[in-house]
């Protein structure tokens, strides 16, 4: 039995694709974009569109904030306008205060100086009293009434570039070696005027007496414990020409002397016809008693006194 060949030709196949073998690439270029960040895509385009520009809303933004501070500054503003008057009223009275007690400071000195002016008086009237025939020369030693006559002035002051550090004689005594004027050196300069014979001494108008002091306080040289300032004027009430030949000429000159040659300190001295001290701003009397071996040759009271 003879076997029938298949019919082929009502076969019917599809034709091949030509990239059938690049599925993988073909999928890539067909879905380049995850299905994903499609759909994040959509949503923002469509968000986009129905949403405001985004210029218009930074404008909206920065007027909102505008608005914000201008209200702040208002607010401040108002607030200060309010409490300026109450401001105002503590000031005038811390004023009125400040000056109701510079009024009443002013006052108490007042009395003060009154005060001490009458004790002065009660003061120079018991020397007087008791004082015997000694009453002027006790005054005058004690500082309590004016002084007038012929004497000298002599002026100290401080190199013109004064510098700190070095080594010399002064430091050894606790004074640097430089131009500036020290207590020590107002010191030797007065007890050398009283040594020379000068009987009442004031160094930029404080009257000297037995018991002032002149000491340190920094660079600051005090007398009685007032601070005085360069350039120094002692005046001496003596024999005008004599106190000035013998200050010159004793140690304490010559040392001023000294200080002017190596460290540059300005001095000055003058006799004059007549110089004026004024009493001492305070006075305090003690027991005293007169000095042994005080009286000059022919039996002289010199009235000196000592600083």
């Amino acid at each position: 039995m003879s076997q029938q060949r298949p019919d082929r030709s009502n076969t019917k196949t599809s034709a091949a694709r030509p990239d059938a073998s690049m599925s993988l690439l073909t999928n890539v270029m067909d879905h380049s974009l995850d299905d994903g960040y499609a759909e994040a895509a959509a949503r923002k385009s469509e968000a986009g569109v129905r949403g405001l520009p985004r210029t218009l809303r930074a404008k909206l933004g920065l007027a909102a904030g505008l608005v914000l501070a201008a209200l702040v500054v208002t607010v401040g503003a108002a607030q200060a306008r309010i409490s300026a008057p109450t401001l105002a009223k503590e000031r005038e009275e811390l004023i009125n205060r400040i000056q109701k007690g510079t009024g009443e400071a002013d006052r108490q000195q007042q009395r003060v100086d009154a005060l001490r002016d009458y004790v002065s008086r009660m003061q120079r009237e018991a020397l007087k009293q008791h004082g015997g025939g000694k009453a002027e020369l006790l005054a005058l030693l004690s500082g309590s009434t004016q002084v007038s006559g012929p004497g000298v002035k002599l002026v100290v002051d401080d190199a013109k570039d004064t510098e700190s550090g070095g080594g010399g004689p002064r430091e050894s005594s606790g004074f640097s070696d430089t131009g500036r004027v020290r207590d020590r050196d107002m010191q030797r300069v007065v007890n050398g005027l009283w040594a020379s014979g000068a009987e009442a001494i004031s160094v930029n108008g404080q009257r000297l007496t037995s018991l002032s002091a002149i000491r340190a306080a920094g660079d600051a040289i005090l007398v009685d414990n007032k601070p005085l300032v360069p350039p120094y004027t002692v005046l001496a009430v003596g024999d005008g020409q004599r106190l000035s030949t013998a200050f010159q000429d004793s140690a304490d000159g010559q040392y001023l002397h000294v200080l002017q040659e190596n460290y540059g300190v300005r001095t000055r001295i003058s006799v004059e016809n007549e110089v004026t001290l004024t009493p001492a701003p305070s006075l305090i009397v003690r027991t005293a008693k007169p000095q042994a071996g005080a009286a000059k040759a022919d039996g002289a009271d010199t009235g000196k006194g000592t600083s």
